[in-house]
C-alpha cells in the first residue's frame, strides 16, 4: 500500500515513516511540509493513502483534502492530528476526508486504521465521534431498521469492511452493498461516516 504523510513537521513526517515502514504491507512513497508539496506527490505517484495534518503553511490539510478529493477520488485520506475541535472534525470531513485520528493513536492502531481505510470504510477515533455527536441532535426513522440492518450498522460503525461484514454476518457482499444503499436511504444519511455517527449517537447513548 502506497503512503503519503503530510506534515509540517520534520520529526512527525520522519518518524511516522520510520514506524510505518516497519509493516510489510506499507511503503511511504514521499513526505511533503504542505499541501501543494502533497498535490505535486498526488500528481506524481498515486498513492493509496494520505496521512494529512490540518494546520499548515502555504495550504492547509483541508484545503488540500478537498482539491485531493476533487481531483483524485480514488485515493483514502486520514487527518492525522493533534485537533478534535467539532469545527475542524466537519471541515475535514466535508472536505472529502474518510479517516480522521489524533497523533497520540498507537503505532499498531493507526496501521490497523490505515488498513480499514484503505479498504474502503470510514475511520473516526473514538474521541473524534464524541465531539461530533451533540446529545441533543436527533435522528428520524430509527424503527423502520430490521435486525439485520442494525447488525450491518454496528459493523460499519466498527470499522468493517464489505466483505468482514459479509463473513461476519454470512452474507454476499452484494447483499451487504445493497443493503447498505437501503439503510442510508431509510435514514437519509449521505455515507459510511454519517452512518457511523449515527451508531454511536443512538445505539451506545
Amino acid at each position: 500500500m502506497k503512503l503519503v504523510i503530510v506534515d509540517d513537521d520534520p520529526l512527525v513526517r520522519q518518524s511516522l515513516t520510520l514506524l510505518l515502514e516497519k509493516e510489510t504491507d506499507f511503503t511511504v512513497i514521499g513526505v511533503a511540509a504542505n499541501g501543494e508539496e502533497a498535490l505535486r506527490l498526488c500528481e506524481k505517484h498515486q498513492p493509496d493513502v494520505i496521512l494529512m495534518d490540518i494546520r499548515m503553511p502555504v495550504m492547509d490539510g483541508i484545503e488540500c483534502t478537498k482539491r485531493v478529493s476533487e481531483t483524485w477520488p480514488q485515493i483514502r485520506i486520514m487527518m492525522l492530528t493533534t485537533f478534535k475541535d467539532e469545527q475542524n472534525i466537519r471541515l475535514a470531513l466535508n472536505a472529502g476526508a474518510k479517516g480522521y485520528v489524533l497523533k497520540s493513536s498507537s503505532i499498531d492502531d493507526m496501521a490497523q486504521q490505515i488498513r480499514t481505510l484503505a479498504a474502503g470504510s470510514s475511520v473516526l477515533d473514538a474521541d473524534v465521534l464524541k465531539e461530533i455527536v451533540s446529545p441533543t441532535e436527533q435522528y428520524q426513522h430509527v424503527d423502520q431498521l430490521t435486525k439485520r440492518e442494525n447488525d450491518i450498522v454496528e459493523a460499519i460503525a466498527k470499522g468493517l469492511s464489505n466483505q468482514e461484514i459479509a463473513d461476519l454476518l454470512f452474507l454476499s457482499v452484494g447483499t451487504v452493498r445493497n443493503t447498505l444503499s437501503v439503510i442510508l436511504d431509510k435514514l437519509e444519511l449521505r455515507d459510511r461516516t454519517q452512518l457511523a455517527i449515527f451508531y454511536w449517537k443512538q445505539v451506545r447513548k
